[in-house]
């Protein structure tokens, strides 16, 4: 064993600077000393001392910066609030001139009408969900069919409160219809010729019952153009849609209330007494008080819709009758407009509205007010009309969605009887393993055995909801 030597370290011995990290030359004489293993830690300590202290400098250097800064804003706030208390102290605080508080009004109205939107948008985004409109479809079937049983109920034991349901329910279905439309854009549909005839409807049978021009006006604009637009417009009777069975409503009740006034109702001449004026109804007489309101309604139509807001109409922003029909040209009215120029569209459709009122009116002149028989064989006629188009909605519009939801399905099942076909051939199967056991559990609605087979059958499935695809095929039986 050899000894250990007790002089001075060789060269060769001596530790590198550079291995010590962050230590400094100056610190090499102590590992000269013979007492270098000690004396590391004196080292290490003098080090972190000095950056520590280097630190902790810097730190009260920013502090110190800050605290002067924030001294100068002091100072400052210091001297404004002093201004400002002088200022009132000395009375040189002045009103607000009217023009800073129109300009306040105004940005806190703005800023109110964009809570506003917002809150509605939330509203709406809530409105439409899969679990309301549901809700809301089972609650307008509900009253549109509670509301057929009892108009007709009313019809057969009291036709002398049928206006007076009339006008409890367009109370009701004109707010809700402006609001609904206002939401998409389409409340320029309300200033059309059917809401006209409503407003007069509800001016004769409250304000003005004894006035026999108003009368042979109303009589004969709600069997006409508001009878036959069922058949125009395709109105059907689809009990789910509130929509529709409001313009089902707006439609067909006006010309039911005036036929009952006029052939059903009891006792008539002392609750209308324009039709003591009226026994026999004048076509000549007819036709031109009739057609006075009109130009009424349409000069007014013309002024606000077509030449004071054409700009949203054109632009797109906004939706009337005529750029509807022009957006669905698989009518035959679409068709015609779409072939005329541009500038003479208007002129052009205005004047067939005319003479479509016009046509309509005639038969109820000629033939329904001198016989209940023909009016109500007219009120059958276009209610089966609306019938047969819900019917034509209920069965082509579901069919569709139904055909769509058996087509994913079936895919379902494809996918699942490839899936169970490839585990055939697995060869972590055992060989006894029955592949039909593999399947999911039979289910009521397909009557097979698992999903190793189907039956296109459609007695087993279910009815569909109508949430989703009726949106999109529902304008083909408007």
């Amino acid at each position: 064993m050899s000894r250990p030597s007790s002089g001075p370290p060789s060269p060769s011995g001596r530790i590198e600077s550079g291995n010590m990290g962050f230590f400094s030359l100056p610190f090499e004489k102590f590992i000269r000393d013979g007492e270098g293993q000690d004396l590391n830690a004196f080292t290490l300590l003098d080090t972190l001392e000095t950056y520590f202290d280097a630190r902790i400098d810097l730190i009260s250097r920013d502090l110190a910066k800050r605290t002067d800064q924030l001294k100068m804003r002091t100072d400052k706030l210091k001297k404004r609030a002093e201004s400002a208390f002088d200022d009132f102290r000395k009375g040189q605080i002045k009103t607000p001139s009217p023009e800073m508080l129109s300009e306040n009004f105004d940005q806190e109205v703005k800023r109110l009408r964009v809570k506003a939107s917002e809150r509605l948008a939330k509203v709406s985004v809530a409105w439409q969900s899969a679990k309301v409109v549901r809700m809301r479809e089972k609650i307008s079937f509900f009253y549109g069919v509670n509301l057929l049983l009892f108009t007709a109920l009313l019809f057969g034991c009291a036709p002398e409160y049928l206006h007076i349901s009339y006008t409890v329910q367009l109370l009701y279905m004109m707010p809700y219809r402006f609001w609904a439309y206002k939401r998409q854009n389409w409340h320029y549909f309300l200033f059309d010729l059917c809401y006209y005839v409503n407003v007069l409807n509800i001016i004769y049978l409250w304000i003005a019952p004894g006035s026999s021009a108003l009368f042979l006006a109303c009589y004969c604009l709600s069997h006409g153009s508001l009878a036959s637009a069922i058949i125009t417009w395709r109105n059907s009777l689809v009990f789910h849609d509130h929509d529709k069975v409001t313009s089902m409503f707006i439609h067909f009740y006006p010309p039911l209330v005036f036929t009952v006034i006029r052939h059903f109702y009891p006792g008539a001449e002392q609750r209308f007494p324009a039709l003591n004026d009226l026994p026999t109804m004048h076509a000549t007489k007819a036709l031109a008080i009739s057609s006075v309101l009109y130009f009424v309604w349409q000069a007014l139509y013309w002024k606000l819709i077509l030449i004071d807001r054409r700009k949203k109409i054109e632009s797109g922003q906004r939706t009337t009758s005529l750029t509807f029909l022009l957006n669905h040209q698989r009518g035959a009215i679409g068709k015609i407009l779409a072939k005329v120029k541009p500038e003479r569209r208007e002129m052009y459709f205005m004047f067939a509205q005319y003479l479509y009122a016009v046509l309509t009116e005639v038969p109820c002149i000629f033939l329904l007010y001198d016989s209940a028989f023909s009016s109500a064989t007219y009120l059958i006629l276009i209610f089966s009309v609306s019938v047969w188009n819900g019917a034509g909605f209920y069965i082509e519009v579901f069919g569709r969605k139904f055909e769509r939801e058996l087509e994913a399905l079936r895919k379902e099942l494809a996918e699942a009887n490839s899936a169970l076909a490839s585990q055939r051939t697995s060869p972590t199967l055992d060989p006894t393993t029955d592949v039909e056991d593999l399947s999911t559990p039979p289910s009521p609605m397909l009557g097979g055995k698992g999903l190793g087979k189907f039956e296109d059958s459609t007695d087993a499935m279910p009815n569909p909801s109508g949430v989703g695809a009726v949106v999109t095929d529902e304008k083909k039986h408007q």
